[in-house]
């Protein structure tokens, strides 16, 4: 069971890449919880738990420490998303009775995005030690402190936006998942590689998607 979550063990090998299963079954729940919170799909937050898990472990064994740190935030995260979209307040819910679609203040976008800018340089400079700090649990330097910084600071700011339904959070993604996409084909996990770039697509369709929601309600 153990070899079975090792990242170099290979699965079955597509156009001479070598595919582990954990690899495998993280893109995929991956991609459908993103894909199914663009849709304003509320099951987008469980099927995320399984994904977080298995990413954890992932990131782990090829040295992507922020991102890997990012899982137990994402963990909780879909939890209390699944509950904020399932069981909003009466003044938030849209008319199939779950939280609605707004958008953010100029003011707290620009709040947001500089606390994910100094977020990114604090991150990225305890990752870039992180080796030194607690070598017995690290054993190798972090692969791109400041790059899976910002990728992961930026991703808890997406984050909470998209527990809110802010429409700015796909914008967010759309400049992580570009990030993150060349990032994970450059550790070569390509399969992961390919489902950022597949979530480059899936922002771009929620942020369009999520505008025309937020104004058809704006309408009623």
């Amino acid at each position: 069971m153990q070899n079975l979550f090792d990242v170099n063990q290979a699965l079955f090998t597509v156009f001479g890449y070598p595919m582990s299963f954990i690899e495998l079954i993280a893109t995929l729940t991956g991609g459908v919880a993103v894909w199914l919170s663009a849709k304003e799909n509320v099951w987008s937050w469980i099927i995320g738990l399984v994904n977080v898990v298995l990413a954890f472990w992932m990131f782990y064994q090829i040295q992507l420490y922020p991102d890997m740190f990012l899982q137990v935030f994402f963990f909780i995260t879909n939890i209390i998303g699944f509950w904020q979209w399932k069981f909003p307040k009466e003044f938030e819910a849209n008319l199939q009775h779950e939280l609605k679609i707004t958008k953010l203040s100029v003011r707290n976008f620009s709040l947001l995005s500089a606390a994910g800018i100094a977020g990114t340089l604090l991150l990225g400079t305890f990752s870039k030690n992180l080796h030194e700090i607690a070598p017995r649990l690290f054993s190798l330097p972090s692969a791109f402190p400041y790059m899976d910084s910002f990728t992961t600071v930026m991703s808890i700011v997406a984050t909470f936006m998209l527990i809110r339904k802010k429409v700015e959070a796909w914008w967010i993604w759309l400049v992580v998942d570009v990030i993150a996409t060349y990032m994970y084909y450059i550790k070569d996990v390509k399969l992961y590689a390919l489902l950022y770039c597949i979530f480059v697509i899936i922002a771009a369709f929620g942020a369009i998607e999520w505008t025309r929601r937020y104004q058809a309600q704006e309408t009623i």
